[in-house]
């Protein structure tokens, strides 16, 4: 049987769930939130509705997934058939 390992490290994995993170703050936090706003000032109101809802969709299963990544990996090393970090 042949396993395939992932090449990420822990460290590229909390990047991509950092970067998941931020960006959904962007989109939804703030009385005026930055994405929004952005799309508002290039007068894009109508199309920037949508591709806030997208860009915040794609973050929240980009922070899901790499948390994911994350608590398994750190499962593993910890819990797993070695034992210990």
């Amino acid at each position: 049987m042949i396993t395939k390992h992932s090449t990420c490290s822990v460290f590229e994995m909390f990047l991509g769930f950092l970067v998941g993170v931020v960006f959904l703050l962007l989109t939804v936090w703030g009385s005026t939130p930055v994405v929004p706003g952005f799309f508002s000032l290039l007068g894009l109101e109508t199309i920037g509705a949508t591709f806030t809802l997208i860009i915040a969709i794609l973050s929240f299963l980009a922070s899901l997934l790499f948390g994911l990544c994350i608590l398994k990996r750190v499962w593993h090393c910890c819990f797993g058939k070695k034992g210990g970090c």
